[in-house]
């Protein structure tokens, strides 16, 4: 399940839901857009930005960072292009914050020693899902976020829940947008139920929403299987091989900071099957090189 996405969509519909999380928000959070940057030599993106609006004084951009998986070397990553981009746009801003959202705290960097003085400061907020409270208390938007960390065995009680208080407490507009974040992430936890299925047990009709039309139209699967095969089928095979390729090549950049024309090449070149099985793979790459011997190996 690839929950840093769902994140990412979630901030795109709804970025103040960041500063719902943190204890001393900015006065104008309201304002701020999320978006991803490009930082040059060295090239790199940071997917998880909420910048400040334009129009106002210099203001505070964050950075933020969705990890489910134990990486010891992310506090390192974080700062390093969290400070090379705030120096590249020093103009811009009058102060940077770092925000790093876990599930819970055993998927956390152990080794912090190095980094002790940056950690324990007011510039970087540690945020864990299982320690926000009681989902029933929490506004929706948070509550959508710890769906994503629940068991199967309860996650269908929970989503029914949700989609119950959203239809009764949301304006109706807002509450489309919930719902289908609410059942795209029940697609992709359930991916091994068919569409019925998931229907059957969240109460709703996907074939309503436009999560299930934009994956009938694009064709796109990412980690979605049975749930949506009838829409994959309809989708354009081209369409889906671009979006998958695009999706691998945007990985390995945030990983390990560039990637050469030679590699974009070779991946581009991947029929749809390998490719999803370079995006399951490279999650357990540590190089470069890695990438390497797997793309030789699939050429055997």
């Amino acid at each position: 399940m690839r929950r840093d996405s769902i994140f990412y969509k979630l901030f795109q519909q709804y970025p103040s839901l960041l500063f719902q999380v943190l204890t001393n928000p900015p006065e104008n959070a309201n304002a701020y857009r999320f978006d991803s940057v490009a930082v040059k030599e060295p090239k790199f993106e940071i997917d998880g930005v909420f910048l400040p609006p334009e129009n106002d004084a210099p203001g505070v951009v964050y950075f933020c960072e969705v990890q489910f998986q134990k990486d010891e070397l992310l506090y390192e990553r974080v700062l390093a292009e969290s400070a090379l981009y705030f120096y590249r746009n020093r103009a811009r801003f009058s102060d940077w914050q770092a925000v790093i959202i876990y599930p819970s705290r055993n998927i956390e960097q152990k080794d912090i020693y190095a980094l002790r003085v940056f950690l324990n400061s007011d510039q970087v907020h540690r945020v864990y899902l299982d320690e926000l409270g009681d989902i029933h208390q929490l506004p929706v938007w948070v509550a959508v976020m710890i769906l994503t960390t629940l068991e199967e065995s309860t996650a269908p009680e929970t989503a029914r829940y949700l989609l119950s208080k959203t239809n009764e407490e949301i304006p109706s507009l807002s509450s489309r947008v919930i719902i289908e974040m609410i059942t795209t992430i029940m697609m992709y936890k359930f991916e091994n139920l068919n569409r019925q299925e998931v229907e059957s047990m969240l109460g709703i009709t996907l074939k309503e929403t436009r999560v299930y039309q934009e994956i009938k139209e694009e064709g796109i699967k990412e980690g979605i299987k049975e749930g949506i095969k009838e829409g994959i089928k309809e989708g354009r095979k081209e369409g889906r091989e671009e979006a998958t390729v695009n999706l691998v090549i945007r990985q390995l950049i945030k990983r390990f900071g560039k990637v050469s024309k030679k590699i974009r090449t070779s991946i581009s070149s991947l029929p749809l099957d390998k490719l999803e099985d370079l995006s399951e793979a490279l999650l357990d790459f540590t190089s470069l090189d890695d990438l390497l011997a797997w793309l030789a190996k699939s050429e055997d």
